[in-house]
Order: C-alpha cells, then sequence, then structure tokens
C-alpha cells in the first residue's frame, strides 16, 4: 500500500481540515473506507478530502463531528476554508454580498456564481487557471460553494440574473455537467429563490454587451453598490452617477431579454438537449 500524502497543515485551510480528519480517523482506529461508511460516503470521499484533493461539504464536516466526536472542531474548521481564498480584488464584494437584500446580475459568459454547481464551477476554475495544482483549484471551490450559504439563510437577497444565450448552451465541463447545471438552475427558480431572464442571441447588441455586473441594494442604509468584473480583476462601484448609470444599462438588458416564464422554458429545453447529448456520447462505442 502506498504511503498516504503528506500535507503541511500550515498550507492551507484545507490541508489543515484533511491533516485533522486524518489524525482523528486514526485515533478512532478506523480505516477510510470505515469511516465512510459510518458517514454514508464513499471511502474514497474520506481520502481525497483527507489528502485535500476534493472540498468537504458543510453536511459532511458536521457529520464528522457526530461520528468522531470532535466537540464540533470540524464544522468550526469548515467556514474558514471558504474564507480568506479570495482573490485580493474581490474581497470587499465577498463581504458586502451577504449583507444585500436585493442583486441583480448579469454574468456575461457565466451562470453566476451563487447558482453554479460544484462540477460547473470547477470546469470553470481548471479553464481559467490550467496550471494551479488540484489543491488551489479544490479551494477556490470551496469558497464559492461558501458563498451559497447565503441562500440557506433566512435573510437570502431577492436574486434576479439575466443570462446571455450562450451561458445555457455552452457546455460547460461537458454536456452531462451543464445538464446539471441547468437542471440545478430550474430547481432555484421553482423554489422561489430566483428569477431569470435570458438575452437571446438572435436580439443582437444589448446594453451589458461589454461585460459582467452585479448591483446590490442593502436594507441597512448602506448606499447601493456596483460591482464590474473581468478575468482576474474587479472594482467595486460606489460613486451614486455611476451606479445610477448601471442600473439604467441593466434594465435597458432587461427590456430586450425574454419574459421570466418564456426564459425558464428556454433553460428546461437547453437542459434537455444537453442531457441528450451527454446520453449519445455515453452509448457510443469505446
Amino acid at each position: 500500500m502506498p504511503n498516504p500524502r503528506e500535507l503541511d497543515p500550515s498550507e492551507s485551510m484545507l490541508a489543515l481540515f484533511g491533516s485533522e480528519l486524518r489524525e482523528h480517523r486514526s485515533r478512532a482506529r478506523l480505516s477510510q473506507e470505515n469511516l465512510g461508511e459510518v458517514l454514508g460516503y464513499t471511502g474514497s470521499l474520506v481520502g481525497q478530502i483527507e489528502t485535500g484533493r476534493r472540498t468537504p461539504t458543510r453536511e459532511f464536516a458536521e457529520r464528522l463531528d457526530g461520528a468522531l466526536e470532535t466537540g464540533g472542531i470540524f464544522s468550526k474548521l469548515w467556514p474558514h476554508i471558504t474564507r480568506g481564498q479570495f482573490p485580493g480584488f474581490f474581497k470587499s464584494y465577498a463581504e458586502l454580498e451577504p449583507r444585500a437584500c436585493q442583486m441583480l446580475e448579469y454574468g456575461g459568459e457565466l451562470i453566476p456564481g451563487l447558482g453554479q454547481t460544484e462540477g460547473y464551477m470547477r470546469a470553470v476554475f481548471e479553464a481559467g487557471l490550467p496550471l494551479a495544482p488540484p489543491e488551489t483549484i479544490e479551494e477556490k471551490v470551496a469558497a464559492r460553494l461558501g458563498r451559497q450559504e447565503l441562500l440557506r439563510g433566512p435573510t437570502r437577497p431577492l436574486l434576479w440574473w439575466l443570462l446571455a444565450e450562450n451561458a445555457i448552451r455552452r457546455p460547460v465541463g461537458g454536456f452531462g455537467t451543464m445538464a446539471d447545471q441547468l437542471g440545478h438552475l430550474v430547481d432555484l427558480v421553482r423554489s422561489r429563490m430566483v428569477v431569470i431572464q435570458v438575452l437571446e442571441t438572435s436580439r443582437g447588441a444589448h446594453a451589458l454587451l461589454e461585460g459582467s455586473m452585479t448591483l446590490m441594494s442593502f436594507a441597512d442604509g448602506i448606499p447601493d453598490t456596483g460591482y464590474v468584473e473581468a478575468p482576474h480583476a474587479g472594482v467595486l462601484i460606489e460613486h451614486p452617477d455611476t451606479v445610477r448609470e448601471l442600473r439604467l444599462s441593466y434594465d435597458l438588458a432587461r427590456a430586450d431579454a425574454l419574459s421570466p416564464e418564456a426564459s425558464l422554458n428556454l433553460v428546461e429545453k437547453v437542459a434537455k438537449e444537453h442531457q441528450h447529448h451527454a446520453d449519445e456520447h455515453r452509448a457510443e462505442p469505446g
């Protein structure tokens, strides 16, 4: 049996989590397979998290605490995996996001981060950072998953997303991953957690064609704030005149989009197309 991959707990919070997992599992005299059976996961997943190759979910951390009687150490560690992993340009936005009561977003080529599945976001990061080690990719996935916790809170914001048609048609991560992503998006809409509108390619030019943006409104006196982003860079917009200009551009683009009902129907249709292509690929002889 190969020696287990050595982790430096000071390297990252993901490495610290994995190191603590290995220590507590060994102390309990459980193999990875044994612990997986207790937790309701595979031993392989336990091993990947233990070696820093996969990101634990909050549920995984909570089950670990119960199974290993840790006094809550893994639940306490989990939020720190998702914090401190944001690039410097994004940190100011990340601090404001949980306080917003309304968020209007146009993601350009992408499904907005709060609505991304784990498979989709991992494919996005791997494409954007082709030389990054797996640990870096997993830390970024963990950080984005952590942001999605605000969707499960009692004060989640009103979300309204404009989607370019290409964002739902491009098979990010492959057809199967994209079918799952659009299925998740449909679930969010049907759960009344978000309103979506699709900007069809056939409409031609629209007011947000040149970039992506988010507009945040707050209930605690913070002025409306905008955020625009490009690869490896982003800017928080606080000047009232510029925020008003962003809002006008958003409203103009929204006026060119399909209705929410027609948008949902289109997303469901494209999801079926992706699933069909995924099934065809699986059926092809190897």
